[in-house]
């Protein structure tokens, strides 16, 4: 006879433990709700196990041998204590944390999070480290599945199933230009704003959704120059007459650092809804929801901060 393979799976046990107490392979199926065949091939390899049938039907039910008789007690006690293991996880404590988190930021929110989240981290979890890095849409369901990235800031994305998401803020537009410019001294109209010369942000180079939506109105803006990031693209409008739109929340974090003058935009768009990004398998990773909800509320009250 072949020596049976002595790497035991604990699932085992546990369908050792439903067949005993349910009385039969279909109801211990549907308590663990395994197929039948699932049950069945558990079975034959705990049968090969402890060499024993392990179990003899009779009627409708399965009565189990003397040898199932005699470990059962052992088995369930092991299992009992299993369980009681998971229940008496130790509480989470911040302060204890050490650890980095990796996130996908989009500069705006970097820019504005960032200095209240240190902050925070320094009180709370001084060990805490936080890498932020740039990423493209399309790759944003593959970094967060891989665990390269612990979460992502966009905006609405379409998202594969594994990927679970909440609501940070809206985020709404306005033109920014130095303050000698023609348009500053009154309320920016949309026919002065068309006529204007621009400069725009793209990180990769894609026409704007503010574009995109002109376009499709069978309107046009002269963009001379497209930049990569929000504060170059501030300095050359602080510099120029060009007009630059942008995040209002990060508008207001420029103002200050650089002669700018901040108007409405003169079109009606909705706002942006921006999310926050997580795969599903981090759901019971108690340091990562302290960290998701840490991040969430310090971005949320630093750009209303801002906006105000």
């Amino acid at each position: 006879m072949t020596q049976p393979d002595m790497r035991m799976d604990l699932n085992l046990f546990r369908v050792l433990d439903a067949i005993y107490t349910r009385g039969g392979i279909s109801a211990a199926a549907r308590a663990l709700h395994l197929t039948q065949p699932a049950i069945t091939h558990s079975l034959n390899r705990l049968r090969e196990l402890f060499d024993d049938p392990l179990f003899v039907r009779q009627g409708n039910r399965v009565i189990p041998t003397d040898k199932a008789r005699t470990v059962m007690a052992e088995v369930q006690l092991h299992l009992k204590g299993l369980q009681a293991t998971i229940r008496m996880q130790p509480a989470f404590r911040a302060d204890e944390l050490e650890r980095e988190f990796s996130v996908g930021f989009r500069d705006m929110l970097e820019s504005i999070a960032f200095p209240p989240l240190l902050a925070r981290l320094g009180t709370l979890a001084p060990r805490v480290r936080v890498v932020s890095r740039r990423i493209a849409a399309s790759d944003m369901d593959r970094e967060l599945g891989s665990g390269s990235l612990d979460l992502v800031i966009d905006r609405r994305l379409p998202i594969g199933p594994r990927l679970c998401s909440e609501h940070l803020l809206d985020e709404s537009l306005v033109v920014v230009m130095r303050r000698q410019h023609p348009l500053a001294s009154t309320a920016l109209r949309r026919n002065d704003y068309l006529g204007a010369r621009h400069v725009a942000v793209s990180p990769s180079g894609e026409a704007a959704p503010l574009d995109v939506l002109l376009n499709q109105d069978g309107r046009s803006r002269e963009i001379r120059l497209v930049c990569q990031h929000y504060f170059s693209a501030c300095q050359v409008a602080a510099g120029s007459d060009l007009l630059l739109t942008m995040p209002s929340s990060y508008a207001a974090n420029f103002a200050p650092l650089l002669p700018l003058a901040i108007q409405p935009l003169p079109i009606k768009l909705k706002p942006i809804p921006i999310l926050t990004y997580w795969h599903q398998s981090k759901n019971h990773d108690q340091a990562h929801a302290w960290f998701r909800q840490l991040l969430i509320e310090t971005a949320r009250t630093a750009a209303a901060f801002s906006a105000n």
